[in-house]
């Protein structure tokens, strides 16, 4: 599977309605900020003005902490940006460090570019023009330093290309951020709003980058990218610090009673981040199955049989569910 969230394949295999399932295959945080109440029918009824735009990129700007000299560009999804890049970036080979976030390699072929792919940023070969690393990676959530960035970001520029950092999930621990590289040189940030705020239906992201790219991506997007509600929600949510500081604690929490239940299963930890886990097990493939003959749905990889990844559940029930389905045996279909 290339991703998880979309519970229509899985139910149709295994059968079951679908508030059934258990979704644990994506990396969404299961407890969403809060829509307000109060938004304004205008957000619905009228075309997204400059002023609730500028208002959004303000918040995003003091969010991700982008210096004044890096461009912030809203977007409908961080993917938007991803099937985007390609097409703007000049000719040229793309190193991809992975495995990793299986779109980017598809955006990139789909482009008629070369992709390369390297098992660390620091490996950049001299045939890549440009590089894409995602920070932390899905599914292992790896990391890489700012210094390295920095330094393949020099060497980038010097072959005319870019590196685009995928920060899909640098939420959870802001000092991640590289959006203070975005000022001085040819680094590209995707932000994903979905993930931590836990609103992928609203379609929101960003790009942080320098004014020439931030240009030429906005130039593509055209006007009203975004939609007035995604403005309005976006824009509050951003400047909600106190609800995220409470978030990334109880992300955290419930991320280290997951691991209790899976090495109780006999799981190995390989990664992650606050809001999935990637672990390892000599029979993932079965495991993943007889979990979804009991209606809960995780991730597995067609590249490596012995890995599953799995999201919060959303509660304590969900919990103690998925550790039962994880120690009894599955009963027919």
């Amino acid at each position: 599977m290339q991703h998880g969230g979309d519970l229509t394949a899985a139910a149709r295999r295994y059968g079951g309605a679908l508030d059934a399932w258990l979704d644990l295959s994506t990396g969404i945080n299961p407890w969403p900020w809060p829509i307000p109440a109060d938004l304004p029918p205008t957000v619905w009824q009228q075309l997204p003005a400059r002023a609730d735009e500028a208002a959004l990129i303000s918040a995003a700007r003091a969010a991700y902490h982008v210096p004044d000299a890096a461009a912030v560009v809203p977007a409908p999804g961080s993917q938007a940006l991803i099937q985007s890049q390609q097409h703007l970036a000049s000719p040229g080979a793309v190193a991809i460090v992975g495995p990793t976030y299986s779109e980017h390699a598809l955006a990139w072929t789909g482009g008629g570019r070369e992709v390369i792919e390297i098992a660390a940023l620091e490996r950049l070969p001299e045939s890549a023009r440009h590089a894409v690393v995602v920070n932390p990676n899905n599914p292992d959530g790896r990391v890489v330093e700012h210094a390295v960035l920095a330094e393949v970001a020099g060497r980038l520029r010097s072959r005319g290309g870019w590196l685009v950092v995928d920060e899909s999930f640098a939420d959870l621990a802001p000092e991640r951020g590289g959006c203070a590289l975005c000022a001085e040189r040819p680094v590209a940030v995707l932000r994903s709003f979905s993930k931590f705020y836990g609103l992928a239906g609203l379609r929101l992201g960003f790009l942080i980058a320098p004014p020439e790219i931030g240009g030429s991506v906005a130039q593509a997007l055209g006007p009203w990218a975004v939609s007035g509600p995604a403005l309005a929600i976006g824009c509050r949510a951003l400047n909600d610090t106190t609800w995220a500081k409470q978030t990334r604690a109880r992300l955290k929490a419930q991320g280290d009673r997951l691991d209790r239940v899976l090495a109780q299963a006999g799981f190995a930890p390989v990664g992650g981040t606050d809001l999935f886990r990637l672990v390892r097990h000599p029979h993932a493939r079965d495991i993943h199955d007889r979990l979804a003959q009991k209606r809960i749905w995780s991730r597995r990889f067609d590249w490596a049989d012995g890995l599953l990844r799995f999201g919060l559940p959303p509660d304590d029930a969900a919990l103690q569910r998925l550790a039962a389905a994880l120690t009894t045996p599955t009963t027919a279909r």
